[in-house]
């Protein structure tokens, strides 16, 4: 590992919604930084003003505060290198592009986008290898390469849009070390001459990307597989700047792919296949969209940071359920696979389980009070907590002890009509009446002494205890879902469970 001070950034562009596989890039990089003992810097990387999306960079900084991601120097809360948006560097990334036209290893470009359509028809047409702006073809445009040097400089003074294009070297071999892929080498005739200032006065990407990351004195680059095409160009451009000594070392991310394991993992994968793939709700303020997030679908922010670190990385032993802390500890970029990861939900529900039976009923029960609250729903503490010991191992999420255990808040409003149908009979309504009439007579309400009573009545009526289940597990939930019948009467006490046999015996009759 390099001796240089350990320095990592997180750089998304305010875009859109933070995607989970973004979440997994900031998480990398801040469990990296702080197994290091180095500094996590958030930059807000907005060079593309036409795409800029108003609330974005709150959603990323709130969503990475879910997460306990904290980054401690960047956007918000400053650090020696402000500012951290790059909209308010642009003039720190103008010297630079200058700096490379000075040096050959850049140009003016003043081509419309007109004479750039044509070209690329015209490469098309003669089946070209590389359809591109690039080493091929720059001598056949509008460029400081090919205009005499006054009329370059006639056409800046004048105000003419013009881009600075770097310029690619000529069927060249690019080679660099990648911590996760190990070498990986390049053919420069692959590559265009990429843009590296707009005509609106912007930098693109490439050189505010390697600018920034030189003046921040970054250490480490850790970002996701589909930054690797860019990294010959980023490479080129350290050496071009005469940086080369001080490059970070790369490290590119798999990619997270779809549940079936076919492409990466997108946006309208979530919406289509039920699960989400932002980590807190995101509206869409063009189109009034609203695009779910593990928070709002009742996630434990742990149990999102644990499924996203194991999605292309493990510790190397069989333990799974992993806390901030052991995650800081066990993390190292050498455990980090090539190939891309495969998103399960069904084992995203696992985990958020398992950080549920680890909460004690009475944090579930703390937890859940709130919504009971909000849900006008007229029960105590003590009541849901017995709601929560019945039923804690069957839930996945906070939400189930309430929207999947609506019997116990409430008497059933319907009867489910295939159980009725199987279940309910000409003999049900007397057997009903009986029972209620020897819970009538009980004092001591709890489940085991009911199901002593009731089985001692059956049994010495000659009536199988089948029948009489379904029937009450009918009237007290209308459905047969729930735990032990018996239990569920115990909760919601005597008065409620003879109201709902009554109410049953009035519908159902």
């Amino acid at each position: 590992m390099s001796e240089k001070h350990i320095r990592v950034r997180f750089a998304p562009s305010p875009t859109g919604p933070l995607h989970m596989g973004g979440v997994r890039t900031a998480l990398f990089n801040y469990l990296f930084a702080k197994k290091n003992g180095g500094d996590f810097i958030l930059r807000i990387e907005d060079t593309d003003q036409n795409r800029y999306v108003t609330g974005a960079e709150e959603y990323i900084i709130e969503s990475l505060k879910w997460c306990s991601i904290e980054f401690n120097e960047g956007v918000g809360i400053g650090g020696p290198h402000a500012p951290y948006r790059q909209s308010e560097r642009k003039e720190i990334y103008r010297q630079y592009a200058e700096r490379l036209v000075i040096s050959g290893n850049a140009y003016y470009a003043f081509d419309t986008a007109e004479e750039l359509e044509n070209m690329r028809k015209k490469l098309e047409a003669e089946k070209a290898h590389n359809t591109s702006y690039c080493a091929a073809t720059r001598m056949t445009m509008r460029n400081s390469f090919t205009l005499p040097q006054t009329e370059t400089q006639t056409l800046i003074r004048s105000g003419h849009p013009f881009v600075i294009r770097f310029t690619m070297p000529a069927d060249k071999e690019v080679t660099f070390h990648d911590l996760i892929r190990q070498s990986v080498t390049v053919n420069s005739s692959t590559l265009d001459d990429k843009v590296l200032f707009k005509s609106d006065g912007m930098p693109t990407y490439h050189l505010a990307n390697v600018v920034d990351d030189y003046l921040m004195k970054i250490s480490h680059v850790i970002r996701g597989e589909e930054w690797l095409p860019s990294a010959p160009l980023h490479v080129l451009l350290y050496k071009a700047l005469g940086w080369e000594s001080d490059m970070p070392q790369f490290a590119h991310l798999p990619l997270l792919l779809k549940p079936d394991g076919k492409g990466k993992l997108s946006k309208r994968d979530g919406d289509r296949l039920g699960f989400p793939v932002f980590p807190i709700q995101w509206k869409d303020t063009a189109t009034g969209e609203i695009f779910s997030g593990y928070r709002e679908s009742g996630y434990f922010p742990g149990a999102f940071v644990n499924i996203l670190a194991l999605l292309g990385w493990n510790p190397g032993t069989e333990q799974e359920i992993l806390s901030m802390d052991e995650l800081v500890q066990l993390f190292s970029l050498d455990k980090v696979q090539k190939a891309g990861a495969r998103f399960d939900p069904e084992k995203a529900k696992w985990f958020n389980q398992q950080y549920m039976k680890a909460l004690s009923s009475e944090e579930i029960t703390t937890l859940l009070m709130p919504m009971i609250e909000e849900l006008k729903i007229n029960v105590c503490h003590d009541y849901v907590k017995k709601v929560v010991d019945a039923i804690r191992d069957r839930t996945v999420f906070l939400k189930d002890f309430i929207y999947n255990a609506r019997y116990f808040y409430s008497s059933p409003e319907e009867y489910d009509a295939q159980l009725v149908a199987k279940k309910w009979n000409s003999v049900t309504p007397g057997l009903l009446k009986s029972i209620a009439g020897v819970m009538e007579q009980l004092e001591d309400f709890t489940a085991s002494n009911l199901e002593t009573k009731v089985k001692e009545w059956l049994e010495s009526n000659g009536i199988g205890a089948g029948q009489a289940m379904n029937a009450l597990r009918l009237a007290m939930v209308g459905s047969n879902n729930g735990p032990g019948i018996f239990l569920i009467m115990e909760i919601i006490g005597k008065e409620e469970t003879l109201i709902r046999i009554e109410n049953a015996l009035n519908r159902l009759m």
